[in-house]
């Protein structure tokens, strides 16, 4: 037997192992999408792949189609928690993090529809820190492989060679790449959207815009950054209202953390951040004033 088809084996059998915990998810696109079973019982798949919350189906890798219950939906991660009561297929393995490597062959399967298990296969193009997405969603690491996601793919998991879960792949965070939710991300939004049923997120009360902070004025204000997020409205009764913050203010920090641009801000205001008392860095009238706020809990609609 050669090299290649010993390879070309290998790689079938790592489709064929991953795909026992890939299903079809119906919610109400014309093409299904893919999900993970990642817990017994439980199902991930994107929110963006949902168009409704009510009425969604499953189809598991032996063909049954079952009910399924959205326990939380997160548009910041693009990730979507389902609940089942039916026997579940086999929970997805997860391959260890520190074994990932630029350059390792990966594969994208996935269960679009009714004719079983679909494959991509790339190679492993990006890996970095925690990355915050535009809706700011703080997702834990950034990982981004070369291979094509086709319709369906989305919520379906990035593979090893052995067929090992990497990520939940997802389209729905960047404009000209697909990246894959790690799985310590998709557990931190699991876990809340299970109990919860959402994602707390941290709410000042602003309008913003990026900004650049002309040098002479940061190089005079001693700042590490040349950029900030201006303040272009302030809603009444809001967290930022109450603390004194001004139309016109260009936010350059929060907690001592450094912010360049509103995707800054977004990502220091995690769950971690609701009812703290935070100190905002603020350019007013070309010097530094530090305004006190008590950060608000963002509700749903103010997404």
């Amino acid at each position: 037997m050669s090299a290649l088809t010993t390879l070309s084996d290998d790689l079938s059998n790592a489709v064929a192992t991953a795909a026992n915990s890939v299903v079809t998810v119906h919610g109400g696109r014309r093409f299904g999408a893919s999900g993970v079973v990642w817990r017994p019982g439980v199902v991930v798949t994107t929110d963006h792949a949902l168009e409704e919350d009510d009425e969604i189906g499953v189809s598991l890798p032996d063909g049954k189609r079952v009910s399924a219950k959205l326990a939380g939906r997160d548009a910041s991660t693009d990730l979507a928690i389902l609940k089942i009561d039916a026997a579940p297929a086999p929970v997805a393995e997860r391959a260890p993090s520190d074994a990932l490597r630029i350059g390792h062959v990966v594969i994208a399967v996935a269960r679009p529809g009714g004719d079983g298990p679909s494959a991509s296969m790339g190679v492993m193009s990006a890996l970095s820190d925690s990355w915050t997405t535009w809706r700011g969603g703080r997702v834990d690491r950034f990982i981004r492989a070369d291979l094509t996601l086709y319709p369906g793919f989305s919520g379906g998991p990035l593979v090893d060679t052995a067929g090992r879960l990497i990520g939940i792949n997802t389209s729905g965070l960047t404009r000209h790449w697909s990246v894959a939710l790690p799985p310590s991300t998709v557990d931190r939004v699991a876990d809340a959207l299970l109990t919860k049923g959402r994602i707390a997120r941290g709410y000042l009360g602003v309008g913003l815009q990026p900004v650049r902070v002309p040098e002479s004025i940061a190089r005079t204000l001693q700042l590490s950054r040349s950029g900030g997020a201006i303040v272009v409205g302030v809603e009444p009764g809001s967290p930022a209202d109450r603390g004194g913050v001004m139309i016109g203010d260009v936010l350059v920090g929060i907690d001592g953390t450094p912010v360049s641009d509103v995707e800054d801000v977004h990502g220091l205001l995690g769950p971690d951040k609701v009812g703290s008392h935070s100190s905002l860095r603020v350019i007013r009238a070309g010097a530094l004033t530090q305004v006190a706020v008590t950060v608000g809990e963002r509700a749903a609609s103010e997404d």
